[in-house]
């Protein structure tokens, strides 16, 4: 499903060619014919094919699947590679490889050409060690191309996108992507991913943009869960001339702050007396 079609073909190739004795596979093996796979065009696929063709031609019929007619069925390529060795091995090779989202989704296509069911964990541990790198957009073509499968159509995978686009600098294209797939549906959209758009706008000076986003989630009776965000709004509507309406929030949600308040006076109580 998630196949392009030149690794479509390799994989078949070498799902039938392939099919090796567990012994003979290493990490090794494994980086090669991932390597050679992100290629995905037909020659490719014929060499690979007839390498292994080679290695079997060395063994016993059987040890060679295509050479033990009726013989029990071998573990696939890969199998024996632990799950932890994949995820390295993946972000290794995008950290090292040049900044080309062809490059990039062939490496993909490759990794997950031998699995069969779509790796979603595994892709989601690659995303946090990428983004320990500070690798952002690295993170932004994972997952687009994760969702261009399909895949990961979440509102936290949303929110990583989001987040790893407003760190390479692209906040206008994180206000596209918050318009096309989040926004139009507010009454569900979880606080914490609001919050952090509304913040995206505020840092990246897009004003109006925050304020159209804080008085649709008004219009769902949603209330802010926190005073962080009312002053953003209430600054908005400051540096944009519109002081009534900054009372009008400061009025709205003033509980907010009474509260924060309160928090502030009961965490000193503690003090005091220890200090009697």
């Amino acid at each position: 499903m998630w196949r392009s079609p030149g690794t479509s073909f390799l994989a078949g190739r070498l799902t039938q060619l392939g099919l090796v004795r567990v012994g003979t596979l290493n990490h090794s093996s494994y980086s090669t014919m991932l390597s050679q796979s992100q290629k995905s065009n037909q020659a490719t696929a014929i060499t690979t094919a007839a390498s292994f063709k080679d290695e079997c031609s060395g063994q016993s019929t059987s040890q060679c699947p295509e050479q033990s007619a009726g013989g029990a069925q071998q573990r696939r390529i890969g199998d024996n590679v632990t799950r932890k060795d994949k995820v390295k091995f993946l972000v290794t090779t995008l950290l090292d490889m040049k900044d080309s989202k062809e490059a990039v989704f062939g490496t993909l296509d490759a990794w997950v050409a031998w699995e069969q069911n779509f790796p979603i964990a595994s892709l989601k541990r690659a995303l946090l060690a990428l983004e320990k790198e500070q690798q952002w957009h690295r993170v932004v073509q994972v997952i687009k191309w994760m969702l261009s499968k399909g895949q990961g159509t979440t509102m936290g995978t949303y929110g990583q996108l989001i987040r790893a686009l407003d760190m390479d600098h692209r906040a206008e294209e994180a206000h596209d992507f918050w318009e096309r797939k989040i926004g139009m549906d507010l009454h569900s959209v979880p606080w914490q991913l609001c919050r952090q758009m509304i913040s995206i706008y505020y840092r990246n000076n897009k004003l109006k943009s925050l304020i159209k986003l804080f008085k649709d989630l008004e219009a769902f009776d949603r209330k802010p869960p926190e005073k962080s965000i009312v002053q953003k709004v209430a600054d908005a509507y400051e540096l944009l001339g519109l002081l009534e309406e900054k009372e009008r929030v400061l009025e709205k949600y003033n509980d907010l702050f009474a509260e924060n308040k309160s928090l502030m006076k009961s965490r000193k109580a503690p003090s005091k007396k220890k200090k009697k």
